[in-house]
């Protein structure tokens, strides 16, 4: 959102305030002390604080965003200092007062600088000198939830969170205070904090988790605003004595440590980064976690500059800024991958922070500028100016999010995540396969688990986490016992599920050991993009082979998502495969039965929290329902035998908090089978105007869907339209070079081709 042509009155009032202030400069002058680090340094520079007060009035976006904070500051100025004694969980009155405070208090100080308006620089002041007067009597926080509890707060997560931003706010009005009030904050406030984060908390700071990234990052800032060289090693290399059990869990049943593990910041930089920039916790992790990353790389950056931080493996955190732009729909929106809550995005402070750093210490990239413009504001440091001087001057390009594929694991070695986008229109479809690993203590037990979006709308969806984040009616805005009995159990994810049981038990030890791995990704031809993993240890002697194109073809009005999954097992089993939709069903092609009495579909592993509202099978060959969402139809294919059973579910039994969203879905099942497939087509199509009360395209383009061939190194999928329009996906199971030659024979019919798949017999469009 930029400011109008016209200069509102308060950009007026900031100017006059920068040119007035020499007399105020001099005053404060007296309480500035020699010292041979220069303040401030971390993320303002006294260069830099030069420029924007130069700058002042010529650049609407920067000119706005401080407009915004000075409004902000102000109110909370106005509203007085409450420093309350800690009680409450998140969402409650102290732990939201608290928060507030850091976040303003790092807003105050930066305020001070830009304006060298005083009354910022007091307000800071007295409030830190209030905290100062508690910290050294406050015990450990009431709540006692946590594997490591706060003071301020009932995790040392949060604590660490607030020396973030405080340091920043130190650091800005180092230069005011007297040499007797730092002696005084360092003595009763800074250092006792730093050591309950680090020293009295081993198990939260000497760890690789988003966690102990927030407590190297807290440490090794308010160790760059002392000029304290030690504390800063502890926080770039932990601690060296912890004397954790490497068989000690946290609050998510994940490890602590792992015997001889390396921590600190730069094990946090090395260990949970792919090389492709993929943080192994998932998306809306990452987003939590790159404030510390990126915020303490630019204070490093800024007074240690012989680190070279942002160089650190490659520049993986300049990398993982593209990455995790590139893990959003089409309204930005974070991809649900493990513990994840829908509706987080890249308007978030924490990638306003990512795309100004990564756009100033990245080279530049044009493309970083128009997410800019999308989030309508930016940092007020040297980065958040020198992006809205590239907004200003029109160098903005368009970022554009193709089909990509994200190792995951330290080497990138241990599987990884799938993106394949359709086209490059807004509505675009996107198809996500996750093939990762486990991802620590957030990760969910779901391989090759799928998700499917139209623009920004769910087609088939993953469920996320279970929690009302900062709600206190929720679990005081804490996870749910839910996330642990339903949305990190395989059933409710878009993939196999073997004997109504979890992958790896739902162990999280036997998890963690254990990855998926590519067998091909290719998005050469962007109208068939062709993703295929196998997943090996989710059950002992089951081998699932999941192959997913996104095919794009003249005879069909959108692009359309084939899913074919391979099973051999050494023995018989039940298998579900559930796809959890979103809308309201329209028809099925079958006949089911519905009870009278709903009952969980079953008792445990998150089969207790599904309905089971219908059954039914069918004796076409084909099972086929459709359901409409945000005027459009969708329709799902499987091929299937008499003998599957058709299941329409409901999530929600057995919540008696209502915790779950009863969102629908729809599960294939076919019992004691040993080899079997599963194999289903997609199609997006259709449009329904509410107000002129007609639908278009209302019904589905799939006559007939088979396994027109299929034995241990190939399958044939034939895909009848309709109009008698045929086409074959040919695909090898054992070799995926892309200059092997296959020849397969079906009814009499050799068909050959190059690479380890084609779809022929269609369009000229392929």
């Amino acid at each position: 959102m930029l400011l109008k042509n016209k200069i509102q009155p308060i950009l007026l009032a900031l100017i006059f305030l920068v040119v007035s202030c020499n007399a105020q400069t001099k005053a404060f002058s007296k309480t500035k002390k020699s010292n041979k680090q220069e303040h401030p340094s971390l993320i303002l520079t006294k260069s830099g604080v030069e420029k924007m007060r130069a700058q002042l009035g010529n650049v609407p976006l920067f000119d706005e965003t401080l407009a915004k904070v000075k409004a902000e500051v102000d109110a909370e100025i106005l509203n007085g200092i409450e420093v309350p004694i800690p009680k409450d969980f998140s969402g409650g009155y102290t732990h939201e007062r608290h928060k507030k405070n850091f976040l303003i208090l790092q807003k105050a100080g930066v305020l001070y600088q830009i304006l060298d308006d005083e009354k910022y620089a007091k307000y800071v002041k007295d409030m830190l000198l209030e905290y100062a007067k508690i910290y050294p009597t406050l015990p450990l926080h009431p709540q006692i939830r946590s594997y490591a509890r706060g003071k301020l707060f009932w995790q040392s997560l949060n604590d660490s969170n607030w020396l973030v931003y405080v340091s920043q706010a130190y650091d800005c009005v180092y230069n005011y205070l007297s040499e007797k009030e730092r002696k005084y904050l360092e003595k009763d406030l800074f250092r006792p904090f730093a050591k309950f984060i680090s020293v009295d908390n081993p198990k939260f700071f000497n760890r690789v988790h988003n966690h102990a990234t927030w407590g190297n990052a807290a440490v090794g800032m308010i160790a760059l605003v002392m000029d304290d060289d030690k504390l800063l090693e502890t926080a770039l290399h932990g601690l060296k004595k912890d004397n954790i059990d490497p068989n000690e869990k946290d609050n998510d049943g994940a490890f602590i440590k792992k015997k001889g593990q390396k921590v600190g910041f730069l094990a946090n930089l090395e260990e949970p980064f792919s090389p492709d920039g993929y943080y192994t916790e998932g998306p809306y992790y990452q987003r939590y976690a790159m404030y510390p990353f990126l915020v303490f790389a630019e204070a490093l950056q800024n007074v240690k500059p012989a680190l070279k931080i942002f160089e650190y493996k490659d520049g993986v955190l300049l990398k993982s800024i593209n990455t995790l732009l590139n893990l959003t729909d089409a309204e930005g929106n974070f991809f649900p991958l493990n513990d994840g809550q829908k509706g987080m995005s890249y308007y978030s402070r924490e990638l306003v922070s990512a795309v100004d750093i990564g756009y100033y210490f990245g080279g530049n990239n044009t493309d970083l500028l128009s997410i800019a413009k999308d989030q309508g504001e930016v940092l007020l440091d040297d980065t958040g100016l020198s992006v809205a001087i590239g907004v200003r001057d029109g160098l903005a390009t368009p970022f554009i999010k193709k089909s990509i594929n994200l190792s995951d694991g330290k080497n990138g070695d241990e599987g990884g995540v799938a993106i394949l986008r359709a086209d490059g229109s807004k509505d675009l479809l996107t198809l996500v396969l996750k093939y990762s690993a486990q991802g620590l203590s957030h990760g969910h037990y779901d391989k090759l688990s799928f998700s499917y979006y139209e623009g920004a709308k769910e087609v088939i969806q993953d469920y996320g986490m279970a929690r009302y984040v900062n709600i206190q009616q929720k679990g005081g805005g804490n996870y749910l016992k839910e996330n642990t009995t339903w949305a990190k159990q395989t059933i409710a994810h878009n993939t196999i599920i073997q004997n109504e049981t979890s992958h790896f038990g739902g162990d999280f030890e036997t998890g963690s050991l254990n990855h998926s791995e590519k067998y091909l990704f290719d998005v050469f031809n962007v109208n068939l993009q062709v993703i295929s993993a196998t997943e090996t240890n989710a059950y002992p002697g089951t081998k699932l082979h999941r192959t997913l194109a996104l095919i794009n073809e003249d005879n069909f009005e959108n692009p359309y998502l084939l899913d074919v999954i391979k099973i051999n097992s050494e023995t018989e089993n039940q298998y579900d495969l559930p796809y959890y939709y979103l809308g309201q069903i329209m028809s099925a092609n079958f006949k089911y039965s519905v009870p009278e009495v709903l009952k969980p579909l079953g008792t445990k592993n998150g089969y207790q929290h599904l309905w089971n509202e219908g059954e039914g099978k069918s004796e076409s060959g084909n099972a086929k329902i459709s359901w409409f969402n945000k005027e459009r139809f969708y329709t799902l294919t499987s091929a299937v035998s008499n003998e599957d059973e058709l299941i329409f579910t409901r999530i929600g039994a057995n919540d008696p908090d209502f915790n779950l969203r009863n969102d629908p879905g729809f599960i294939i099942r076919k019992k004691n089978s040993k080899d079997t497939y599963f194999v289903s087509l997609l199609e997006s199509h259709g449009h329904y105007d509410p107000v002129s009360e007609i639908a278009t395209n209302a019904f589905s383009n799939i006559k007939n869907l088979k396994i027109a061939y299929s034995d241990d190194a190939y399958f044939a999928i034939s895909i009848e339209t309709i109009n008698n329009e045929n086409s074959l996906f040919l695909f090898s199971l054992k070799d995926n070079s892309k200059n092997s030659k296959h020849q397969i024979k079906i009814e009499n019919k050799t068909y050959e081709w190059i690479g380890a798949y084609q779809l022929t017999e269609i369009n000229k469009k392929l």
